[in-house]
């Protein structure tokens, strides 16, 4: 696996950059050595984050995790991926087209599902158009998370959500 690290107010020291790569080193038994994986550090105020994104054709895997200890974060990050990693395994790689990024023996190995996805209810509703901005009043009248909506301007179906700090992202399709 390939490492790249990078800090947002923090200096990735050797210490810190030896325990992520020891830490994560522990997925090499899932992942092929050209596989990228992108680790960011953080400090803001006295939480420690760590991010981790790992590509992997057409899908990603990515896990944030927050703690008063960036030991602590990068302990907790590699736990969650590799559970993440044995829970959807049947549904990120597809066995006739097994991807170049996992090892065969991870391909080969069955990991029974202790969570599988059901959905129990569907929702319909009629997608009114509107403008972001609209879509992010109304959200907050809804109370919700994330609001879907047409774009009056794009014509295309679009998805507000609620940042932290009190600020909204939008999910827009890449044509």
């Amino acid at each position: 696996m390939k490492f790249i690290i990078s800090g947002k107010n923090i200096d990735i020291t050797p210490g810190l950059k030896t325990a992520v790569e020891d830490k994560l080193g522990k997925l090499e038994k899932y992942f092929s050595a050209e596989t990228e994986v992108h680790v960011t550090l953080g400090v803001e105020k006295e939480r420690q984050k760590i991010e981790v994104t790992i590509p992997v054709k057409g899908n990603i895997i990515r896990s944030e995790q927050v703690s008063n200890d960036m030991y602590v974060s990068i302990d907790l990050v590699e736990e969650i991926i590799e559970r993440q990693l044995k829970k959807y395994k049947n549904k990120i790689i597809d066995k006739k087209q097994a991807s170049p990024h996992f090892k065969p023996e991870f391909i080969e190995k069955d990991y029974m599902d202790d969570e599988e996805v059901e959905i129990v209810r569907t929702k319909r509703f009629d997608i009114k158009p509107m403008y972001p901005e609209d879509a992010c009043v109304q959200m907050e009248l809804l109370g919700h998370d994330f609001f879907v909506f047409v774009n009056a301007e794009t014509d295309q179906v679009n998805v507000v959500y609620k940042r932290k700090g009190n600020t909204y992202g939008i999910m827009e399709p890449d044509v």
